[in-house]
């Protein structure tokens, strides 16, 4: 699936809703929770989906990779402040509210790795770089392994061609 804007993106959704929730909690418990750490975890919390929509925006997948660990990262230092303020005195009792919080960081970071993971194995090399030829190159290969596949799809079961999907 092709996205025009950020906002259309599964995991910048996620994202806000890390944020969203990160926000949520640090507001809620601010009288118990120290301005730094509050602060902290807020900056961290927004930079994940602020990374991932920055990223998006720049036009090359170089750049975007770059985003896309830079907002990985940010996930992981919400799970890392997470488990710390579950560790804490006066927090026992928000267990389940943390771990609700930790596993919308961790989906983040998942879906982050999986979309490096395709960028990566990507012969585009950013919209940036992308012209009428090179698109009309990258819709001709793709059309070319399509219709490989197709035909290997019709050979009989057991066929020794059949068994490189």
């Amino acid at each position: 699936m092709t996205y025009s804007h950020f906002e259309e993106l599964p995991v910048w959704q996620k994202a806000i809703r890390l944020a969203d929730g990160i926000y949520d909690f640090t507001e809620k418990h601010k009288k118990v929770l120290s301005y730094s750490l509050r602060d902290q975890i807020e900056r961290a919390a927004l930079s994940v989906s602020n990374n991932v929509a920055e990223g998006f925006e720049r036009g090359t997948t170089n750049e975007l990779l770059m985003f896309i660990y830079i907002a990985r990262g940010s996930a992981g230092e919400v799970r890392s402040m997470l488990c710390f303020i579950e560790r804490r005195q006066g927090f026992i009792n928000l267990k389940s509210q943390i771990s609700d919080l930790k596993s919308i960081a961790e989906s983040c970071s998942r879906q982050l790795r999986g979309w490096a993971d395709h960028l990566q194995n990507s012969d585009i090399k950013g919209q940036r770089h992308l012209n009428e030829k090179t698109r009309q190159q990258y819709e001709t290969g793709k059309n070319a392994e399509n219709f490989q596949q197709e035909l290997l799809d019709r050979l009989p079961v057991g066929h020794p061609l059949r068994k490189r999907k």
